[in-house]
């Protein structure tokens, strides 16, 4: 993997190959906090922060409610001249499952640029391979609203979003290999991303391999475990092995995360809504994990912390975690 990095700050960044678009910073700001919307007074001053700091990689989503903050404060930095223009920023948003649905798509992005005051998105994603009913925007939702899901006819209006120039690339969220095969078996576009649960406890090799294989780039999320969401776990923050290296490195615990997620050649998606967390979760790119220290996680058992149990229903396309992740669980 070729790194560079943006002019002025540290973070580096990797092409997409789908594109000819900016590439992706490797570190992102995630502004997803549970239950949706709970930040939602304090996040631009948040975000504004994180822009000050050097973050130009942010993620957000229909489904979060943090579009609008997140333009709002895009609008205060170019304001307050913490940047000369939106290009310095990477912006990364999330089709919800109730417009899911072909025609529902390109009004669906337009409401999140709207939201958001911009242009253009850098990177749009199928937030999970689910449709629901059109019209709500629930997390979790009514098991009688999931309907059936056609990848093919929401992937075309995906590209045709790209082709109209309203996002630079597209991509995915939450797929497995077989779901991202459907998907490339009639792509003019190939999905740039898949944007995955993954952290030292849940390493995704297969589905990276996978991914590495066709030109996806892995996005991580989650990757300190997500500790306080309704989704996470404090698996990977009490990690003993996690733990013993952070202590030997001087570290702290996020930081081997991170770096570990880095050297996997993945880009990772970080939240932290504290100053000096933040700054910390940047310095990640100017030291090594050494071979034994990278083998002992490499050996840590596997535990996924998300198994989406929300998306099952007996009457729907997944009656199983194993249908959801096609066995990748």
């Amino acid at each position: 993997m070729e790194l560079s990095t943006i002019a002025g700050q540290s973070i580096p960044t990797f092409p997409l190959c789908s594109t000819d678009e900016k590439a992706i910073p490797l570190l992102g700001f995630g502004t997803t906090e549970y239950p949706f919307g709970a930040s939602i007074h304090t996040l631009k001053e948040t975000i504004l922060e994180a822009i000050k700091l050097g973050y130009r990689h942010f993620d957000t989503a229909a489904i979060y409610l943090s579009e609008q903050p997140l333009g709002e404060a895009i609008s205060d930095a170019l304001r307050l001249g913490l940047i000369k223009s939106r290009d310095e920023l990477f912006i990364t948003s999330k089709l919800w499952c109730s417009d899911a649905h072909h025609d529902f798509v390109l009004p669906a992005l337009k409401k999140t640029l709207q939201n958001l005051k911009l242009e253009y998105l850098n990177l749009f994603l199928i937030h999970w391979p689910l449709s629901l009913k059109p019209g709500k925007y629930e997390f979790p939702f009514q098991k009688e609203d999931i309907v059936p899901f056609d990848p093919k006819s929401v992937w075309e209006a995906m590209e045709e979003c790209q082709g109209l120039g309203l996002t630079k690339s597209i991509g995915v969220s939450n797929f497995s290999c077989k779901k991202l095969e459907t998907i490339l078996s009639t792509a003019k576009i190939p999905p740039a991303v898949n944007q995955v649960e993954m952290n030292p406890l849940w390493q995704q090799k297969k589905l990276r391999k996978f991914c590495e294989e066709k030109g996806i780039l892995v996005e991580a999320y989650s990757p300190l475990g997500a500790k306080g969401t309704a989704w996470g776990t404090n698996r990977v923050m009490e990690c003993e092995v996690l733990k013993e290296i952070a202590h030997a490195k001087g570290k702290s615990l996020a930081q081997v995360c991170l770096r570990w997620a880095h050297e996997q050649g993945v880009c990772a998606l970080v939240k932290s809504f504290n100053k000096e967390r933040m700054k910390q979760n940047l310095d990640i790119f100017y030291w090594k994990l050494t071979a034994d220290e990278s083998h002992k996680i490499s050996q840590l058992p596997q535990c996924k912390g998300f198994p989406g149990a929300a998306f099952l229903s007996d009457d729907g396309p997944y009656k199983s975690v194993e249908e959801l992740w096609d066995g990748e669980i």
